[in-house]
């Protein structure tokens, strides 16, 4: 296998999909708790950098999804205490953890697909359906990291021109306001720049062609046939019931039969894949690495 962000952007498009469809179709305990721990790794393998505030973000999102449920949801009947005359019961308590663990689940899962379908893909994969979306798609990508680099330098020169104070809230909540103001007209004028430069360069007015490096090889048709095996099968077992778990009116038990397990085991294996490729990617490099200084030199 190869470092999982070179395969064809097709399949690592369809494996996104795959994976993230099927997390929010089978709503099972051991499939969630799953898709949070590859999820995590995967996080950690692919995109480290800047994960801290992110796993924050995520644990916030989590609190208070877990929270909100059994507030507003009293279904269940397993009641463990009363508050304002509504019952609290154990079943919405769990299933607001099951779907924040959800959530963050396929937010790490999104996390790396913005880490690793960058603009270029998604043109090589829209191009040919929709050129103009997928240009729209590509100038968003990058235009979301400009945006964010231009309000750090905004930032920084209203505070070495001493116009940012935090010793007040509201003088900090107006600027904060000012400066939106500025990246506002920014991105208006930036907007205008690209379409000048674009129409100068000739955009539109002949015929389009396209230039692409990427090329489906032999491994993306491997890549790709594992998936369809792993999710056909995975789709099949959830669509007979093999991993159905209730929550509603009292929580069912959790399938432990052999075709769940399957299950689990194939879904595990398919969630897990960018981090097995990644560790097969810097044992073989490691191994490499070593017979070359280790070898004697002629």
């Amino acid at each position: 296998m190869k470092a999982f962000d070179s395969y064809n952007p097709i399949v690592l498009f369809v494996y996104f999909l795959t994976v993230t469809v099927i997390s929010m179709f089978a709503f099972n305990p051991v499939m969630i708790a799953i898709a949070l721990v590859s999820g995590f790794l995967s996080t950690l393998t692919l995109a480290r950098e800047g994960c801290g505030r992110f796993f924050i973000y995520a644990a916030f999102i989590f609190i208070v999804t877990s929270a909100a449920n059994p507030v507003f949801s009293h279904n269940g009947v397993t009641v463990l205490f009363v508050m304002n005359d509504n019952p609290v019961t154990l079943e919405a308590v769990l299933y607001g953890v099951a779907m924040g663990t959800l959530i963050c689940a396929i937010l790490m899962l999104m996390r790396i697909f913005t880490k690793i379908m960058t603009g270029d893909k998604m043109l090589y994969i829209m191009g040919s359906a929709s050129p103009k979306l997928a240009l729209l798609i590509s100038m968003t990508f990058r235009f979301i990291p400009l945006f964010h680099r231009q309000a750090v330098k905004t930032e920084r020169t209203q505070r070495a021109l001493g116009r940012y104070t935090e010793e007040n809230a509201i003088d900090t909540i107006r600027m904060k306001l000012k400066i939106f103001s500025m990246m506002t007209t920014w991105g208006l004028e930036n907007g205008i720049v690209t379409a000048d430069s674009m129409s100068a360069r000739g955009y539109g007015t002949g015929r389009r062609t396209s230039f692409s490096v990427y090329r489906f090889r032999r491994t993306d048709a491997v890549l790709l046939a594992v998936l369809a095996v792993f999710a056909g099968t995975i789709a099949y077992l959830i669509a007979t019931d093999a991993v159905k778990f209730s929550y509603y009116p009292k929580m069912s038990g959790i399938a432990h039969t052999p075709a769940a397990i399957v299950c689990y085991v194939l879904y595990g294996l398919m969630c897990m894949l960018p981090v097995m490729n990644e560790l097969e990617e810097k044992i073989k490099w490691r191994y490499l690495e070593s017979r070359i200084l280790g070898s004697p030199i002629r």
